[in-house]
């Protein structure tokens, strides 16, 4: 071991515990890709010898992002994304950690004839029943894992509509197929049964629907083991200004209205969502039905891998959002979640080297060159946006460089945590 470190100096750290950045010294061994020291001053110069030296200057050092919830798709649809692709995608937007959420299945569901294959074996499956579920809780409920729950169910007074009768182009015939009482009523229904398995952590994946915030909260009351996460398109974007005949938009459950909007964001802010990721679920481009603009019969995904920092950035300055809240809910509390908070999500002596170089003030317009997962195509697409990554540092080595068109000369060094 040659002790090789990597020092990182800059007048804009965001280090744990203060709201503002500050001047600060981060050294990161090298072999063992830890932080082993940071100092509250900023450093003129190197320090010689073995380190290697990065000067961020005025730009912001801050911790990677860990994106909790990322479908990569590998093994079974590489055509829709993969390791080599959604982690460069990753990368490059300042996320050094990602949790593949796996949907797998087989046939791969990479063909159209696969995906009629998927549809027609699907027909009359029953979703989840409450007899199942006690089943697995009462598996679990010892154990030190997570419940996930996609959360819609169809209740008595609620039926999910076929709407063939409505114009398949429009994107309120969609949102109205997907009412915000199916997320409700499955909330309801795992609170319900938390009261009897209180020792497992249940999770609620991409919520959408403001209307069971009243149920999160009152969960939260009687103390119950429930964390909840939303996405960065529930929160960037709204039902009241997507064009129908746009299936980019379609993802399940919906992106709703600007009042639905601003309520998520009011419970973020108060703690009821504990953070946002970005649920980055692509597909080939003949699944979103493009050229006929179905958007009843397209895949639902949002593209999104390697904008969020920069989306909530954007958005969030219109709301008066800190970079500490940002960092909160897309780095220390996905780590938490994950169960990576000791080695992930703040800068910190003993922590992963994992940082983002950032700078908050430049300015970007989201294009397909942009674009580093598989499938070229995304909701955000022409949107300008507030914050670029500059560089991101994996464990004390840089995985991203702009200055040097990215990934130029630079060797991937992801590992399966």
């Amino acid at each position: 071991m040659n002790n090789q470190s990597l020092v990182v100096t800059g007048r804009n750290v965001l280090l744990p515990g203060s709201d503002q950045p500050q001047p600060a010294t981060i050294t990161v061994n090298i072999d063992t890709g830890k932080i082993t020291d940071i100092q509250t001053v900023y450093a003129e110069r190197s320090p010689g010898g073995d380190a290697t030296f990065i000067d961020a200057g005025e730009k912001f050092v801050l911790p990677g992002l860990v994106d909790a919830h990322v479908h990569l798709n590998e093994p079974g649809r590489t055509d829709w994304e993969g390791f080599w692709t959604g982690t460069r995608a990753a990368v490059a937007g300042g996320i050094t950690t990602v949790v593949d959420m796996p949907l797998n299945s087989i046939p791969p569901t990479t063909t159209l004839q696969n995906l009629e294959i998927k549809r027609q074996t699907a027909q009359g499956i029953p979703s989840v029943s409450e007899h199942d579920l006690h089943a697995h809780m009462q598996e679990l409920q010892d154990q030190s894992t997570v419940l996930l729950f996609h959360a819609e169910l169809e209740g008595d007074s609620c039926s999910v509509k076929t709407h063939e009768e409505h114009d398949p182009t429009a994107y309120q015939t969609f949102l109205s197929s997907r009412p915000q009482e199916l997320e409700a009523n499955a909330i309801s229904l795992i609170t319900v049964l938390q009261e009897k398995y209180s020792s497992l952590r249940c999770h609620i994946v991409h919520l959408s629907a403001s209307s069971a915030l009243p149920i999160i909260r009152a969960a939260r009351s009687r103390g119950l083991n429930l964390t909840v996460e939303t996405c960065f398109h529930y929160l960037c974007l709204s039902a009241d200004d997507i064009p129908d005949g746009r299936p980019e938009f379609k993802c399940c459950p919906p992106i709703r209205s600007e009042s639905n909007r601003d309520a998520l964001w009011e419970a973020l802010i108060d703690g009821t969502i504990d953070c946002v990721v970005s649920d980055h679920s692509p597909c080939v481009a003949e699944l979103k039905k493009f050229e006929e603009g179905n958007i009843m019969t397209a895949w639902g995904g949002i593209n999104s891998l390697g904008f969020g920092l920069s989306l909530l950035w954007t958005e969030g300055q219109k709301r008066g959002i800190s970079l500490r809240q940002i960092i909160r809910w897309t780095s220390e509390e996905t780590a938490k979640h994950a169960g990576l908070s000791s080695s992930k999500g703040q800068l910190s002596v003993g922590y992963d080297g994992d940082l983002i170089i950032w700078d908050p003030a430049a300015e970007f317009k989201v294009s397909k060159e942009l674009f580093h997962f598989k499938n070229k195509f995304s909701a955000y697409e022409g949107m300008v946006l507030n914050g670029v990554v500059q560089q991101t540092i994996l464990r004390g080595r840089v995985a991203y460089d702009r200055a040097q068109n990215g990934f130029d000369g630079l060797t991937p060094i992801g590992k399966l945590l």
